[in-house]
C-alpha cells in the first residue's frame, strides 16, 4: 500500500450487543453520516475452491480494478470518510487500498469483519455437496452446521460496526468485508431470517451496502454495484 502500509489492530469491545433495528424504515433524526460495507474484489483462484480464511488468496488483477471502482464509487459520493476497518484476510486488506489512497487515512484491521469458518475451506463445492461423506455437515443449513454460526456472524459485525459509527465522531465509515457476513447482516437488519440460499445473496463483488443509524439500530440507506464484474469468478466465498 506505499506509505499507508500499515495498520492498527481493533480489539473486540467487552460486554458489546447486538443493536439491530430489525424494524426501522423512516430515517426521521437519522444524523447525515453513513456506515458503507464494503466486499472485497475478484480473488485470483483458478481451482474455483472456497477460500474461505485460508492465506494467500489475493486479488486478481480484475479484483483490484474492481476495488478501485468501489472506492472511487465512495469518493464520488461527496462524503467524507473518517473511518476505514477491514478484514484480516489478504484480498480484504487489499481491496481497502484505494480506501486509504483516496481519503488519505489508515485502515484499521478488526477480526469481526472477517470471513466465517467452514468445513469445506479449500474445496470445490460442486464435487462437496454431491460426497455422501460431506452431507452430515448440511443436515442445519438454517444454523448453518457447516460452519460459524449465522448468530454469531450477525453479532460480530453489529459490534464492529457499531464501535466503527461511535468512534467516527463526523463524516462516513466504510468497512471492507466478506460476502456471507455483509448479507447475513442485512437479513438481520431487515428482519429476515438468516437461512438462504447462498446462490441467490445480493452482495456482488466490490458491492457496497449503506446503513444508517435509527435509533439504537440501523437501518439500510442504499446499495450499489459500481465495479465491472461480468466474467468475474465468484466462487470462493463462504
Amino acid at each position: 500500500m506505499g506509505a499507508r502500509s500499515g495498520h492498527r489492530e481493533q480489539g473486540r469491545r467487552a460486554g458489546s450487543q447486538p443493536l439491530l433495528n430489525r424494524r426501522a424504515r423512516k430515517l426521521e433524526g437519522v444524523p447525515a453520516d453513513r456506515l458503507h460495507l464494503v466486499r472485497h474484489g475478484e480473488v485470483h483462484n483458478p481451482r474455483r475452491v472456497l477460500y474461505g480464511r485460508l492465506p494467500n488468496f489475493a486479488l486478481s488483477a480484475a479484483g483490484r480494478q474492481m476495488a478501485r471502482q468501489a472506492a472511487e464509487y465512495v469518493h464520488g459520493l461527496k462524503r467524507p470518510v473518517a473511518a476505514l476497518v477491514c478484514s484480516p484476510l489478504q484480498r480484504a486488506r487489499e481491496s481497502a487500498e484505494p480506501f486509504a489512497e483516496l481519503f488519505g487515512i489508515e485502515p484499521v484491521i478488526d477480526a469481526r469483519v472477517i470471513e466465517p469458518t467452514n468445513v469445506f475451506e479449500g474445496k470445490r463445492m460442486t464435487r462437496a455437496v454431491v460426497n455422501p461423506a460431506n452431507w452430515w455437515h448440511l443436515r442445519r443449513p438454517s444454523l448453518p452446521s457447516w460452519g460459524e454460526p449465522y448468530a454469531q456472524v450477525v453479532a460480530r459485525m453489529d459490534a464492529a460496526m457499531t464501535d466503527a459509527w461511535t468512534r467516527t465522531e463526523t463524516g462516513d465509515a466504510v468497512i471492507v468485508s466478506h460476502q456471507l457476513p455483509i448479507w447475513v447482516t442485512h437479513l438481520a437488519i431487515e428482519g429476515l431470517p438468516a437461512k438462504h440460499d447462498p446462490r441467490r445473496r445480493r452482495c456482488a463483488l466490490s458491492s457496497v451496502t449503506s446503513f444508517a443509524r435509527s435509533g439504537e439500530g440501523w437501518v439500510e440507506v442504499g446499495y450499489a454495484e459500481p465495479a465491472t464484474v461480468a466474467g468475474s469468478i465468484d466462487v470462493g466465498a463462504v
